[in-house]
């Protein structure tokens, strides 16, 4: 005869570990939130120090990297214990920064210096610094680990940088103010949001010029208040999710046609998103509501609010 209660434990204990966890650094608590988003709860929040803004998992989801901007560090803890283990040199006031597919090299846009500081992340040592343009946010790798981009705010231009020299390869022109960059699973493309313009450029990596330009316009939004910022695009480029800062709107784009398929209402200044493991929910970090919004991708609806402090900023999920 079967035991109920050690099958509901069991069923239990199976659900609990297949259930991801959203991290959720927040800029002016000084500390990490950690999320259930599949009961859709605030499960703790964790000091890490000061000003926490970009946060990524290493490739195994083992280790969770932390910029803390006014230490002047990255810093490195247990993903599961939430313990310190180690910090990186980052340079001066890191906001964000990117990892190599592999983990094994981290880049750092340094803005007030305008440079990009490469980290060995192993030896936790800087094995280079490549001047930028000014005020250098933006940063990623594409996924075959070709191309490392920084994308410089006041130059209005994403650098392209061949990742086995370290050495800008080529510079292109992008609309104004341009904060966030991410390429297409299969690299092929590049999209880079331009805040101040309001608008998304899609860009071949071969040639390094735009194939396309996407404006944003929303009915009753002034078009001051449309300011992208953060991109999600799927493992399939079916769709592209972009949050629109001030907006308080997600824009859903058809990654193959660039055609903006609906926008959906979330939070006060929706900055970060990421997907869940599956792919089948999107997060939204929300700075001004303190909250993440919680979208189910299937019906393209939000469907819940979480509160997690003040000012989320970045997001990472673990599986």
């Amino acid at each position: 005869m079967i035991n109920k209660k050690w099958l509901t434990f069991a069923l239990l204990a199976t659900m609990n570990a297949h259930a991801e966890t959203v991290f959720v650094t927040l800029e002016k608590d000084n500390a990490l939130a950690v999320m259930n988003p599949i009961d859709g709860t605030l499960i703790k929040t964790v000091p890490v120090g000061k000003r926490p803004r970009g946060i990524a998992l290493s490739p195994d989801n083992k280790a969770l990297y932390i910029a803390t901007s006014d230490d002047n560090t990255i810093k490195i803890f247990d993903a599961e214990t939430l313990k310190e283990t180690g910090r990186l040199p980052s340079g001066e006031d890191p906001e964000t920064f990117a990892l190599s597919p592999t983990g094994d090299k981290m880049y750092v846009s340094n803005e007030d210096n305008s440079l990009v500081t490469v980290i060995d992340v192993a030896k936790k040592k800087v094995i280079k610094q490549i001047k930028v343009g000014v005020e250098p946010e933006g940063i990623t790798v594409s996924p075959d680990n070709q191309w490392l981009i920084s994308a410089s705010e006041t130059t209005n231009m994403v650098h392209w940088i061949d990742t086995k020299t370290q050495t800008i390869v080529e510079n292109t022109l992008v609309d104004a103010r341009p904060r966030f960059v991410t390429f297409t699973p299969d690299s092929s493309q590049l999209w880079v949001t331009s805040e101040m313009a309001g608008s998304l450029m899609v860009l071949d990596t071969q040639t390094k010029q735009p194939i396309k330009t996407i404006n944003f316009a929303i009915q009753g939004v002034p078009a001051d208040k449309i300011q992208p910022v953060g991109i999600a695009i799927d493992k399939t480029r079916t769709r592209a999710y972009v949050a629109l800062g001030t907006a308080n709107r997600i824009a859903v784009i058809n990654a193959q046609t660039f055609e903006i398929e609906k926008y959906l209402l979330v939070g006060s200044r929706v900055w970060n998103v990421a997907f869940s493991p599956d792919q089948k929910r999107l997060y939204a970090a929300n700075g001004v509501t303190n909250d993440v919004s919680i979208i189910d991708l299937a019906s393209q609806t939000v469907t819940k609010s979480v509160g997690v402090g003040n000012y989320p900023w970045g997001l990472a999920v673990k599986p």
